[in-house]
């Protein structure tokens, strides 16, 4: 051994520290929601007159309600794993992104602009295109394939022009689960 200190060695190993650290997060808020450690409000809260509760225990309130909560502790959970395994970093990557942004928002609107979280999660975000950056090369080389998976045909007009209309026609079957409930709730009115 040299004494030399390996840049690229250390840089992986930072790497790696960003993406255990951001699952342990992602991994403990999501838990977190799955075992009504988040979200949610007291029973004192909820006995006090709608005016008189600050906007952060009433988006508590409002996001406590499932499936909405299982969906998010759900989805952070998930995307811990995709950071920890080393085949799925950059997906774990680019799936965390939508969701520190949403938190970021979220705690923007209701808690305010300078709190902890809202300094917290763009820090968050630094190490994830910090992961992101690191692995670049193969971002480049995905992101040049992406495009290669457009449809292999040209299209006439005519197709074109039947796009609406065969919008149309999907949005009316996908309404027919609804039509029948409808009619089923008639029926036993």
């Amino acid at each position: 051994m040299t004494g030399k200190i390996d840049k690229a060695l250390i840089w992986d190993y930072l790497i790696l520290v960003f993406r255990v650290w951001l699952a342990f997060n992602l991994l403990k808020y999501g838990w977190s929601k799955l075992t009504n450690g988040q979200f949610g409000v007291t029973e004192a809260t909820m006995n006090q007159p709608l005016k008189e509760i600050d906007l952060m225990r009433v988006s508590w309130y409002l996001a406590a309600h499932e499936p909405f909560k299982s969906f998010i502790g759900v989805s952070q959970i998930l995307t811990a794993g995709l950071l920890i395994y080393n085949r799925t970093a950059i997906i774990g990557a680019f799936v965390s992104i939508p969701i520190w942004l949403n938190i970021l928002m979220w705690d923007m609107t209701f808690m305010g602009l300078y709190t902890s979280f809202t300094i917290r999660i763009p820090f968050y975000l630094l190490l994830t295109l910090l992961i992101i950056w690191h692995y670049k090369n193969k971002v480049l080389i995905a992101l040049e394939v992406l495009p290669k998976g457009t449809p292999k045909f040209k299209f006439p007009i005519w197709a074109y022009l039947l796009l609406i209309p065969s919008g149309f026609i999907l949005e009316l079957i996908g309404a027919i689960p609804i039509a029948i409930k409808y009619y089923i709730e008639q029926i036993y009115k």
